[in-house]
């Protein structure tokens, strides 16, 4: 498997809703007919292993799957993932989503200190959750449910107690802000230390 393949394998690993032949061209700097040819690879590759992972591709979406022999164990789990209480980590999360969203990825794991990537696809599946695309940006923006609303016999977030003081809370907001300026200024550092 060459250095192309691996990182497509890579990135279809950590990106459950899979990509564009388009984009994972973009992500790894390789021509429209190299990528196809990977992911073709990939593709056998796992059929010829016989793993518990299938790639499958829907015109130019590629996306990494179960295998079809795994399909009861695999419900089985997600079922109990669904039903079962939540933890620690998904409550915290779901909080800061409540009293915070609609809230960009990179600004609740910067509240958090952690990658919520797998707390969160726990959320989107149990229905607590939802998720949009920034249209600027393109970054996923999280958000409470209906069905959030509905378990906790609220008509809106504003009724949660104390929101009106935890959603505009000062200190968080300077937190906020100086990490934005933080981020800022090393990128424009990283910018200038290029060479000419």
């Amino acid at each position: 498997m060459n250095n192309l393949t691996q990182t497509i394998e890579s990135l279809l690993l950590v990106e459950p809703k899979g990509f564009s032949l388009k984009r994972l061209a973009g992500l790894t700097q390789a021509s429209a007919d190299e990528v196809s040819e990977a992911v073709a690879a990939l593709a056998q590759r796992y059929t010829e292993i016989q793993s518990g992972l299938r790639l499958v591709q829907d015109g130019n979406q590629v996306q990494l799957t179960t295998g079809p022999e795994s399909a009861v164990t695999i419900q089985a789990y997600v079922k109990d993932e669904t039903s079962g209480e939540l933890t620690r980590p998904s409550l915290e999360t779901l909080t800061i989503i409540a009293y915070r969203g609609p809230i960009p990825k990179s600004e609740l794991e910067l509240i958090r200190g952690i990658n919520c990537s797998l707390i969160l696809r726990n959320l989107l599946i149990r229905g607590l959750v939802r998720e949009e695309a920034q249209k600027t940006t393109g970054e996923s923006i999280y958000s409470v449910t209906v069905d959030f609303l509905r378990l906790l016999g609220l008509s809106s977030t504003a009724e949660l107690p104390e929101f009106e003081k935890l959603n505009q809370n000062v200190d968080l907001q300077t937190l906020l802000g100086e990490s934005e300026q933080e981020k800022d200024f090393f990128l424009a550092g990283k910018h200038q230390s290029k060479p000419e």
